[in-house]
């Protein structure tokens, strides 16, 4: 199900399948350009919650860090 939002947001509820996965609705892939293939950063902190970011500025800062 998802809410009508203001342009550059978006809120959608998924359900966790028996192999806990999820699906990213079509409105958040849409609004974040992600398309098949895409490798994204899955963060998870218990009291914040769990974030899903595109992994590209992440495996920058590390492979600067690392270098």
């Amino acid at each position: 199900m998802s809410i009508k939002m203001p342009k550059g947001k978006f809120i959608a509820t998924v359900t966790v399948g028996d192999k806990g996965q999820i699906v990213i609705p079509k409105g958040a892939r849409d609004l974040f350009e992600i398309l098949p293939g895409d490798t994204l950063v899955l963060m998870a902190d218990k009291k914040r919650g769990i974030a899903i970011v595109p992994s590209a500025p992440y495996l920058d800062l590390a492979q600067t860090v690392f270098a």
